[in-house]
Protein backbone atom coordinates (compact mmCIF):
# COMPACT_ATOMS: atom_id res chain seq x y z
CA UNK A 1 0.00 0.00 0.00
CA UNK A 2 2.47 2.47 0.38
CA UNK A 3 4.90 1.16 -2.37
CA UNK A 4 5.11 4.52 -3.74
CA UNK A 5 6.13 6.50 -0.73
CA UNK A 6 9.42 7.90 -1.12
CA UNK A 7 10.47 7.34 2.79
CA UNK A 8 14.27 8.74 2.20
CA UNK A 9 12.82 11.59 0.64
CA UNK A 10 10.91 12.68 3.26
CA UNK A 11 13.16 11.53 6.03
CA UNK A 12 16.14 13.80 4.61
CA UNK A 13 13.97 16.64 4.32
CA UNK A 14 12.88 16.73 8.22
CA UNK A 15 16.84 16.03 8.24
CA UNK A 16 17.41 19.58 6.82
CA UNK A 17 14.20 21.12 8.77
CA UNK A 18 16.09 19.79 12.05
CA UNK A 19 19.69 21.43 11.14
CA UNK A 20 17.57 24.71 10.66
CA UNK A 21 15.45 24.81 13.28
CA UNK A 22 16.26 22.63 16.16
CA UNK A 23 19.00 21.98 19.26
CA UNK A 24 21.47 20.45 17.03
CA UNK A 25 21.41 16.70 19.69
CA UNK A 26 19.90 13.71 17.75
CA UNK A 27 17.51 11.85 20.18
CA UNK A 28 14.58 11.19 18.13
CA UNK A 29 11.22 9.75 18.33
CA UNK A 30 8.81 9.06 15.61
CA UNK A 31 5.02 9.07 16.59
CA UNK A 32 3.09 6.38 14.53
CA UNK A 33 6.10 4.56 13.40
CA UNK A 34 4.55 1.52 11.76
CA UNK A 35 7.40 -0.79 10.68
CA UNK A 36 9.79 1.71 10.97
CA UNK A 37 11.09 3.05 7.68
CA UNK A 38 11.75 6.61 8.39
CA UNK A 39 13.53 5.79 11.33
CA UNK A 40 15.46 3.08 9.72
CA UNK A 41 16.96 6.77 7.65
CA UNK A 42 17.05 8.68 10.43
CA UNK A 43 19.63 5.97 12.14
CA UNK A 44 21.46 5.81 9.42
CA UNK A 45 21.94 9.59 9.30
CA UNK A 46 23.06 9.18 13.30
CA UNK A 47 20.50 9.75 15.19
CA UNK A 48 18.74 7.77 18.61
CA UNK A 49 16.04 6.85 17.15
CA UNK A 50 12.99 5.13 18.92
CA UNK A 51 9.18 4.47 18.26
CA UNK A 52 5.29 3.96 19.48
CA UNK A 53 3.00 2.89 17.65
CA UNK A 54 -0.64 1.40 18.55
CA UNK A 55 -0.28 -1.65 16.68
CA UNK A 56 2.18 -4.76 18.07
CA UNK A 57 2.92 -6.73 14.56
CA UNK A 58 3.68 -3.50 12.93
CA UNK A 59 6.24 -2.57 15.73
CA UNK A 60 7.64 -6.26 15.58
CA UNK A 61 7.85 -5.55 12.12
CA UNK A 62 9.71 -2.22 12.57
CA UNK A 63 11.94 -4.21 15.74
CA UNK A 64 13.46 -6.40 12.90
CA UNK A 65 13.95 -3.60 10.36
CA UNK A 66 15.42 -1.03 13.17
CA UNK A 67 17.45 -3.29 15.92
CA UNK A 68 18.90 -0.74 17.19
CA UNK A 69 15.68 1.17 17.90
CA UNK A 70 13.45 0.65 21.15
CA UNK A 71 9.99 0.60 20.60
CA UNK A 72 6.90 0.69 22.70
CA UNK A 73 3.44 -0.08 22.21
CA UNK A 74 1.50 3.38 23.48
CA UNK A 75 -1.26 5.62 21.92
CA UNK A 76 0.42 9.01 20.51
CA UNK A 77 -2.65 11.09 22.32
CA UNK A 78 -1.20 9.98 25.85
CA UNK A 79 2.68 9.13 25.57
CA UNK A 80 5.65 8.99 27.98
CA UNK A 81 9.32 8.98 27.14
CA UNK A 82 11.66 7.63 29.65
CA UNK A 83 14.56 10.33 28.71
CA UNK A 84 13.93 13.96 26.75
CA UNK A 85 13.92 13.69 23.20
CA UNK A 86 14.78 16.48 20.20
CA UNK A 87 13.44 15.34 17.09
CA UNK A 88 9.34 14.06 17.29
CA UNK A 89 8.29 13.51 13.95
CA UNK A 90 4.94 11.89 12.77
CA UNK A 91 4.88 10.97 9.42
CA UNK A 92 1.81 10.60 6.64
CA UNK A 93 -0.72 12.72 8.01
CA UNK A 94 -1.07 10.21 10.73
CA UNK A 95 -1.56 13.39 13.70
CA UNK A 96 -5.10 13.36 11.83
CA UNK A 97 -5.50 10.47 13.86
CA UNK A 98 -6.01 12.02 17.34
CA UNK A 99 -9.67 11.25 17.45
CA UNK A 100 -11.00 14.51 18.18
CA UNK A 101 -9.74 18.51 18.75
CA UNK A 102 -9.52 16.94 22.88
CA UNK A 103 -7.65 13.53 21.33
CA UNK A 104 -5.51 16.53 19.63
CA UNK A 105 -4.40 18.64 22.49
CA UNK A 106 -3.99 15.74 24.95
CA UNK A 107 -1.09 14.64 21.71
CA UNK A 108 0.88 18.36 21.50
CA UNK A 109 0.84 18.41 25.24
CA UNK A 110 2.57 14.64 25.79
CA UNK A 111 5.04 16.07 22.46
CA UNK A 112 5.73 19.31 24.59
CA UNK A 113 6.54 17.01 27.83
CA UNK A 114 8.50 15.08 25.79
CA UNK A 115 10.84 17.35 24.26
CA UNK A 116 13.96 18.67 25.29
CA UNK A 117 14.60 22.46 25.39
CA UNK A 118 14.69 24.00 21.74
CA UNK A 119 13.60 20.39 20.49
CA UNK A 120 11.26 20.37 17.43
CA UNK A 121 8.29 18.50 16.57
CA UNK A 122 7.88 18.31 12.81
CA UNK A 123 4.00 16.73 11.07
CA UNK A 124 2.27 17.15 7.74
CA UNK A 125 -1.73 17.74 7.92
CA UNK A 126 -4.34 18.54 5.87
CA UNK A 127 -6.05 21.74 6.05
CA UNK A 128 -10.17 20.84 6.40
CA UNK A 129 -11.79 23.43 4.14
CA UNK A 130 -9.39 22.68 0.98
CA UNK A 131 -10.68 19.04 1.10
CA UNK A 132 -11.93 18.04 -2.67
CA UNK A 133 -13.80 14.92 -1.38
CA UNK A 134 -13.98 13.94 -5.20
CA UNK A 135 -9.80 13.88 -5.30
CA UNK A 136 -8.16 10.72 -4.92
CA UNK A 137 -4.76 9.06 -5.60
CA UNK A 138 -4.21 6.02 -6.94
CA UNK A 139 -1.03 3.73 -7.65
CA UNK A 140 -0.57 -0.09 -9.08
CA UNK A 141 2.37 -2.48 -8.12
CA UNK A 142 2.92 -6.29 -8.08
CA UNK A 143 3.50 -8.34 -5.47
CA UNK A 144 3.59 -12.18 -5.19
CA UNK A 145 2.66 -13.06 -8.45
CA UNK A 146 -0.86 -10.18 -8.18
CA UNK A 147 -1.60 -6.74 -9.33
CA UNK A 148 -2.33 -4.63 -6.23
CA UNK A 149 -3.92 -1.05 -7.43
CA UNK A 150 -4.69 1.24 -3.99
CA UNK A 151 -6.40 4.31 -3.99
CA UNK A 152 -7.34 7.17 -0.93
CA UNK A 153 -9.20 10.14 -0.86
CA UNK A 154 -9.86 12.58 1.80
CA UNK A 155 -13.33 12.93 3.06
CA UNK A 156 -14.70 16.29 5.11
CA UNK A 157 -18.81 16.74 5.35
CA UNK A 158 -18.17 20.74 5.60
CA UNK A 159 -18.27 20.89 9.54
CA UNK A 160 -17.02 19.71 12.71
CA UNK A 161 -14.41 18.29 14.05
CA UNK A 162 -14.01 15.02 11.94
CA UNK A 163 -12.77 14.26 8.60
CA UNK A 164 -12.28 10.30 7.05
CA UNK A 165 -9.78 8.76 5.15
CA UNK A 166 -11.06 6.33 2.32
CA UNK A 167 -9.16 2.98 1.11
CA UNK A 168 -9.62 1.32 -1.54
CA UNK A 169 -7.82 -1.94 -2.45
CA UNK A 170 -8.01 -4.04 -5.43
CA UNK A 171 -6.32 -7.44 -6.01
CA UNK A 172 -6.28 -9.31 -9.16
CA UNK A 173 -4.33 -12.18 -10.98
CA UNK A 174 -4.96 -14.91 -13.40
CA UNK A 175 -7.54 -16.94 -10.42
CA UNK A 176 -9.73 -13.70 -9.12
CA UNK A 177 -10.08 -10.07 -8.31
CA UNK A 178 -10.99 -9.20 -5.43
CA UNK A 179 -12.03 -5.29 -3.75
CA UNK A 180 -11.80 -4.38 -0.49
CA UNK A 181 -12.82 -0.99 0.87
CA UNK A 182 -12.04 0.98 4.23
CA UNK A 183 -12.74 4.42 5.67
CA UNK A 184 -10.72 6.04 8.58
CA UNK A 185 -12.31 8.59 11.10
CA UNK A 186 -9.87 11.61 11.88
CA UNK A 187 -9.52 14.75 14.14
CA UNK A 188 -10.53 17.43 10.90
CA UNK A 189 -9.12 21.00 11.79
CA UNK A 190 -8.27 24.10 9.77
CA UNK A 191 -4.43 24.90 9.54
CA UNK A 192 -5.26 28.49 11.57
CA UNK A 193 -7.03 26.34 14.14
CA UNK A 194 -3.80 24.04 14.39
CA UNK A 195 -1.74 27.11 14.70
CA UNK A 196 -3.67 28.11 17.70
CA UNK A 197 -3.43 24.92 19.41
CA UNK A 198 0.20 24.90 19.25
CA UNK A 199 1.40 28.39 19.97
CA UNK A 200 0.52 28.08 23.69
CA UNK A 201 4.02 25.10 23.13
CA UNK A 202 5.72 26.13 20.60
CA UNK A 203 7.07 28.82 18.01
CA UNK A 204 5.56 27.71 14.78
CA UNK A 205 6.55 27.34 11.37
CA UNK A 206 4.39 26.47 8.50
CA UNK A 207 6.23 25.78 5.37
CA UNK A 208 4.63 24.16 2.04
CA UNK A 209 4.10 20.03 1.62
CA UNK A 210 6.92 19.95 -0.50
CA UNK A 211 10.42 17.42 0.12
CA UNK A 212 12.57 18.89 -2.40
CA UNK A 213 12.56 22.59 -1.16
CA UNK A 214 11.96 24.20 2.34
CA UNK A 215 9.26 27.19 1.04
CA UNK A 216 6.91 28.93 3.14
CA UNK A 217 2.84 28.03 3.00
CA UNK A 218 1.06 29.51 0.51
CA UNK A 219 -2.65 30.82 1.28
CA UNK A 220 -4.20 28.51 -1.60
CA UNK A 221 -2.11 25.31 -0.46
CA UNK A 222 -4.52 22.76 1.52
CA UNK A 223 -1.37 20.37 2.73
CA UNK A 224 1.44 21.87 4.81
CA UNK A 225 4.71 20.50 7.23
CA UNK A 226 4.76 21.69 10.42
CA UNK A 227 7.74 22.49 12.86
CA UNK A 228 7.01 23.65 15.59
CA UNK A 229 10.23 24.83 18.09
CA UNK A 230 9.24 23.94 22.25
CA UNK A 231 9.29 27.65 23.64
Amino acid sequence: MCADIDYKAQSDHIRRLNRLFGNGASAHLDLACGTGPHIRHFIDYGFQSCGLDINQPMLDLAQVRCPEAEFTLQDMCSFRVNNPVDLITCFLYSIHYNDGISKLKQCLSSVYHALSEGGIFCFNAVEKTKIDNRAFVRHSTEFNDSQFTFSSGWNYSGAGERQSLKLSIEKSNEQESQVWQDEHPMVAVSFDELEQLLLPHFEVHIFEHDYDKITPLQPTSGNAIFVCVKR
